[in-house]
């Protein structure tokens, strides 16, 4: 086997934590050392640059090998890490080193640290800011892409969304029996920022009766609430007198204003709408005029849990892909998931798509409002609330990503 030349290696978790992070260090870590290359990991994101500007930490106390977290007992090495949620590294996910002081003691701990070549793995916010400090130090930088929310641009899928899809499903699937024995509705209101993959992915799997996403449903006006009510009053006219309804955290209220507890104002809606359609002489709507509606709020729960198999894999197959393009000498590209594969893609490409859309207020990587889930979702008679409202309300569709090798 031809041996390449040595190369040391750093690498980073940066942004909110979620499964899967730890497979990717793992697969970093031995497809690394298979070359001979050293890998360095930085704690809590860029702050690991400072602290080595600042001599709290030596280079040597930053390596990793595959004995580096030797666990007591017979779970020995590096492998048990594809297995545990978070990131061994720990994250970082405020801050924005604006500050030229800042801004230099990273670049100042990257040269100390004498690194040919960084690996980060972060959402679209950490991956601008990253990219940035790159551009300033003139790094060699590949990036991992890893969110529950699933919108990062260029990649159909990123790290930590498959498992928070069946955290989200298991939550649904427990709810229903409670909501099945009190004939409650339940509202749960999910992450996702201004995206709507988690929440339509996990309703359509835990049986929801209405998904509500800020593709489709940019605020509860009046028509989208008075559609969620009508839905539940058909479900009641069935015999079955329990709903389940999931809503994105990125749906705003009827004046266009964000809510931090939007479950919460989507309950005490649907109680006003439904007595106040019963009160006009709507008896369909009659029904729901005592209806106890309950909200569940999964919060962190969603970034948390033992990573899927599918997390672990892709987790996995971008780590090995980030490795490939250092060798190559690939740089400045983002790995990504594409057509069942593993690709990149150049970052300045990446991160003008990201930059534009947080100019304009609008997702990078939405859900697609004519897309398969959505329709497949309708198919399934779950009522998704654009039904009411007029195409203007609607966001535009995705931006359509040309696969790069």
């Amino acid at each position: 086997m031809k041996m390449s030349k040595k190369k040391r290696i750093g690498i980073l978790t940066s942004g909110g934590d979620c499964p899967g992070l730890n497979a990717i260090i793992r697969a970093v870590v031995k497809a690394a050392n298979r070359k001979n290359w050293e890998v360095y990991g930085l704690p809590y994101g860029t702050d690991g640059f400072i602290h080595l500007a600042k001599g709290l930490c030596t280079p040597d106390e930053l390596r990793l090998t595959t004995h580096g977290y030797d666990l007591p007992g017979h779970l020995q090495g590096i492998d048990i890490l594809q297995f545990l949620s978070g990131s061994i590294l720990g994250s970082l996910s405020k801050g924005d080193p604006q500050d030229p002081e800042i801004a230099q003691s990273i670049l100042d701990g990257y040269e100390r640290l004498g690194l040919d070549a960084l690996i980060a793995i972060g959402g679209d916010g950490s991956l601008d800011i990253i990219y940035d400090l790159a551009q300033k130090g003139h790094w060699n930088f590949v990036a991992i892409p890893k969110t529950i929310d699933n919108d990062v641009p260029f990649t159909e899928r990123s790290v930590g969304f498959d498992t928070a899809v069946d955290t989200v499903t298991h939550a649904l699937y427990d709810l229903t029996f409670t909501a099945a024995s009190h004939e409650r509705v339940m509202i749960v209101q999910v992450m996702g920022r201004d995206a709507g993959h988690l929440a339509l992915h996990a309703g359509i799997a835990g049986g929801a009766d209405v998904i509500l996403i800020p593709e489709l449903v940019p605020h509860l006006s009046d028509q989208v609430v008075e559609g969620c009510c009508r839905q539940m009053a058909d479900i009641r006219s069935t015999g079955r007198q329990f709903a389940l309804i999931v809503l994105s955290e990125g749906v705003k209220n009827d004046n266009n204003g964000k809510e931090k507890y939007i479950g919460d104002y989507l309950a005490n809606r649907i109680n006003e709408q439904s007595h106040k359609l019963c009160e006009n002489g709507l008896e369909e709507f009659c029904s729901l005029k005592n209806i106890d509606v309950r909200v569940t709020v999964l919060g962190h729960l969603q970034r948390s849990g033992t990573p899927s198999s599918s997390d672990r894999l892709i987790g996995t197959a971008f780590g090995i892909k980030a490795i490939e393009l250092i060798e190559q000498e690939a740089y400045s590209r983002l790995v990504v998931w594409q057509h069942g594969g593993v690709y990149s893609q150049p970052l300045d490409q990446v991160i003008a798509v990201i930059r534009q859309c947080h100019r304009d207020n609008r997702c990078a990587y939405p859900v697609d409002p004519d897309g398969f889930m959505v329709q497949t979702a309708r198919s399934l008679n779950i009522y998704l609330g654009d039904q009411h409202l007029p195409l203007s309300d609607l966001d535009p569709k995705p931006t359509s990503f040309q696969l790069a090798v």
